[in-house]
């Protein structure tokens, strides 16, 4: 990858990015393969980031239908329009991509989760992973780790106000935005080992909405809900489940707040367009700096609550933290 030299037409278009991160960088960016699977309204602002940013090539698998909330949060979707007739949502989407960037490889992988071979993901460099139950993110980071090369996954989610990514790059060497520097290296747990962490091992100061998230994972894991599929109806029974994981993890449930709970769940599978635009900013950035190996990544949480106006790294990682 690193031999093959790029166009006079990149040089010429990517100009500005590459006085920013250099040559080499945007190389190994305009080299890398890039697949997603399932388009919220978060992962189509990851998609146009990336994009417009030069990746080499963009794989969309999402066989579903447009739905009226896809109109109201997906920017690449434009009711009305005649070419989305008949399409799948990845179909309409592959089209308005083409368009923000012509250099960039953009096509459509039909099919599901269940149906693609583990040997597939050696097509590519990083796997991004839309809306999907916890039991579907573990299963397919566990298979981006078990490929004979390094399959980068990032997870996102966006729950109304709140929005989370995950990372795993694995075992990952980059360098500093500064040129000199030498090439560093992380180490990244995987999603399962992550989660398995004891809450009450992790910093006093941990975001609340990691542990939120996490309830509400379980509780549509028990329930065999599909993530967001839920209602105002299910906060008492969401609560319960807050009491119980609470107990086992030997955590304070007002570390939790009740607020927090109600609001991921009355949000349900509904999107805000201005945390999607915030949150697909920050996974573009990270997809970005892992292909091109360059800048500090993000390890291995990240989280975004309207209501703090903030976003929050948090790195959680196995073993017993202080």
């Amino acid at each position: 990858m690193d031999g093959e030299l790029l166009t006079d037409q990149e040089t010429a278009v990517y100009d500005r990015q590459i006085r920013v991160w250099g040559v080499d960088a945007q190389r190994r960016l305009s080299k890398s393969h890039v697949l997603v699977i399932g388009i919220t309204g978060v992962v189509a602002e990851l998609c146009k980031n990336i994009v417009l940013a030069g990746v080499g090539s963009l794989t969309l698998m999402d066989d579903s239908p447009i739905t009226s909330e896809d109109l109201s949060v997906g920017f690449l979707i434009h009711a009305g329009d005649s070419k989305c007739n008949g399409k799948s949502i990845a179909e309409v989407c592959q089209d308005s991509l083409r368009d923000f960037n012509p250099m960039v490889h953009v096509s459509v992988e039909k099919g599901s989760l269940v149906e693609i071979a583990a040997d597939f993901l050696d097509n590519f460099d990083a796997v991004v992973l839309g809306r999907a139950s916890i039991a579907t993110k573990k299963k397919v980071n566990e298979l981006c780790r078990k490929r004979p090369q390094r399959v980068a996954f990032y997870s996102v989610d966006c729950r109304g106000s709140c929005g989370e990514i995950f990372v795993d790059l694995q075992n990952h060497t980059y360098n500093q935005k500064k040129m000199e520097n030498a090439p560093l290296e992380v180490t990244f747990p995987s999603l399962e080992e992550a989660t398995s962490v004891r809450w009450s091992s992790l910093p006093r100061n941990t975001s609340k909405l990691y542990f939120a998230m996490r309830v509400v994972e379980m509780f549509e894991q028990v329930e065999g809900r599909e993530s967001g599929d839920l209602s105002s109806t299910d906060i008492p029974s969401v609560l319960k489940m807050r009491k119980k994981l609470c107990e086992e993890q030997e955590f304070a449930e007002s570390r939790i707040p009740d607020l927090l709970l109600q609001r991921i769940v009355d949000a349900g599978k509904r999107e805000l367009p201005p945390v999607c635009a915030i949150v697909g900013g920050i996974l573009g950035q990270e997809v970005i700096k892992a292909m091109s190996c360059k800048g500090d990544p993000l390890k291995n949480f990240f989280f975004f609550d309207v209501m703090d106006g903030k976003g929050i790294i948090e790195d959680i990682s196995t073993g017993d933290k202080n």
